[in-house]
């Protein structure tokens, strides 16, 4: 191992062992930043289940997942696995919902993510275990890029000080599969494959380049004027992600 990952390693077990937990849950989505975690929490030795939560999944993601997890599970002897299908779950809450929710596809590709949180928990639960988020430093901090109380919905997060370049970089250096260190990030919650850049309007290497960008905007390109607009606009509107929930303090007076 390097010595990110040697730390990390040893943060997470530091971690479970002062909480007096039994070991970590991670769900897998056949993307580089799940695989990652997966593999860390596997170094530890502690128990480490791996969670596959289909729902309308394309075939490429779905085939990722199973390759990575059949790959870890022959390699350590600490690793097991779950796969839930929540379709069908998916599908009922869908026809639930009242119409103008039900036709929301945002609301809905959000609703995704909190089911599969809800799963990870109960498995966690069950087991004494951690949920181990996958959220890297960009996602996390920068453009709040996840669904709150979903994949944002977590123990702890061992990567998420990572920008998603260190990200892969890491994944290399694990022996990730090639299928997953060359996909094109997506967060898998819309069915038809959509990547993240897609989603964002710009690549992750020119997101962390707005994250720290501090010098003169007079002397930047057009381009990099509008991924700098593109990463204050998102940065702004997800603060809500990324902040402590706000509470009301009532003066002692009016109590």
């Amino acid at each position: 191992m390097n010595p990110i990952s040697n730390h990390i390693v040893s943060w997470l077990n530091n971690y479970c062992t002062a909480a007096k937990m039994g070991g970590f849950v991670v769900g897998i989505s056949g993307g580089i930043d799940s695989a990652v975690t997966s593999v860390l929490c596997a170094l530890t030795g502690q128990k480490t289940i791996l969670v596959n939560m289909p729902i309308r999944q394309t075939k490429s993601e779905f085939a990722r997942g199973i390759k990575h997890i059949e790959e870890l599970k022959r390699d350590f002897a600490n690793v097991s696995s779950l796969e839930i299908d929540l379709t069908k779950m998916f599908d009922l809450f869908e026809e639930t919902m009242p119409n103008e929710i039900a036709e929301n596809t945002l609301a809905l590709a959000n609703s995704r993510a909190r089911l599969r949180m809800t799963t990870l928990y109960a498995i966690a639960q069950q087991n004494k275990c951690l949920v181990a988020g996958t959220g890297n430093k960009i996602e996390d901090f920068g453009v709040g890029f996840y669904t709150k109380y979903g994949d944002g919905g977590v123990d702890l997060s061992p990567i998420a000080d990572l920008t998603k370049t260190e990200v892969f970089k890491l994944a290399d250096q694990l022996g990730i599969i090639q299928e997953i260190q060359i996909a094109k990030p997506t967060d898998g919650l819309w069915g038809d494959g959509r990547t993240d850049e897609d989603q964002l309007g710009a690549s992750y290497p020119e997101l962390e380049w707005a994250m720290e960008f501090n010098g003169k905007e007079s002397d930047l390109t057009e381009r990099q004027k509008e991924v700098l607009q593109i990463y204050r606009s998102l940065n702004q509107m997800n603060k809500h992600k990324m902040e402590p929930i706000p509470v009301c303090i009532v003066p002692k007076n009016l109590k």
